[in-house]
């Protein structure tokens, strides 16, 4: 079933790991997708893989409001104005990110600056795009460091995270009866790119996937139906939540 058939989806971060492959299930599911990277050679790659009539890519800084402001109203002015928005995109700086009493300002900057600024600026005109089309989905990728305490050596990234998923729930709240939906989708331990530090070293990856009751590591695909689910109408009732898709992890 192409539950998505006649939708337009925005994903940050669609060029490798969790968006790329959420950007690929909503094609799949008969959507168009907005492929929004900062890196040209991936964001280009998914959209030709996706073919033209499907995809297209958008190379944006979302930390830069006047790139945020052109892209959307591009996307506007060529019959692309999405109805769903997932703000994905973000970067954990490992081997710099740290406890907050050796954080430095640096590092906390430029994690604010994409992990909260640049939702910040997604969620703001993904708004606009939706109160134009009467209406739709916003989805956040969140975070365990957000919740408890497997952040507590990476004061930034989860501090971020917390942040986002606050964002998610006033928005939701004060855009409800205006028929948007904002929900925050919280994935476990995957692997992608963004925890290579992780993944490559055998010793750190057995200590996480050891406390994760399922017994493995999450892949990006494995988000994807929860997202399908929260872009489509049969979503329709879903709204200021988190849907946890971690294995189990955070029930320990």
């Amino acid at each position: 079933m192409a539950r998505l058939q006649g939708k337009t989806a925005l994903v940050t971060g669609a060029g490798s790991g969790i968006g790329r492959a959420v950007a690929e299930g909503f094609a799949a599911e008969g959507a168009r997708v907005v492929i929004v990277d900062r890196d040209a050679t991936a964001a280009n790659k998914v959209a030709e893989a996706l073919g033209a009539s499907v995809a297209r890519a958008a190379v944006v800084d979302i930390t830069q409001e006047d790139q945020m402001a052109t892209a959307f109203a591009a996307l506007a002015a060529e019959g692309w104005t999405p109805n769903v928005v997932v703000a994905n995109a973000g970067i954990q700086l490992f081997g710099h990110d740290a406890k907050i009493g050796d954080l430095d300002l640096e590092v906390w900057q430029r994690t604010v600056d994409v992990n909260l600024t640049g939702a910040f600026l997604t969620l703001k005109y993904g708004v606009k795009a939706l109160l134009s089309q009467g209406g739709g989905s916003i989805i956040v990728t969140g975070s365990p460091t957000a919740v408890n305490g497997e952040g507590k050596d990476f004061a930034a990234y989860s501090s971020t995270k917390a942040g986002a998923h606050g964002m998610a729930r006033a928005a939701a709240g004060a855009y409800a009866l205006d028929n948007i939906r904002v929900n925050v989708v919280q994935p476990g331990y995957t692997e992608t790119a963004l925890v290579s530090a992780i993944s490559e070293d055998p010793e750190s990856r057995a200590a996480i996937v050891g406390r994760i009751p399922m017994g493995r590591a999450g892949t990006p695909k494995d988000v994807v139906g929860i997202m399908v689910y929260l872009a489509s109408e049969e979503g329709s009732f879903a709204t200021g939540a988190t849907f946890v898709v971690d294995g189990g992890m955070t029930t320990l």
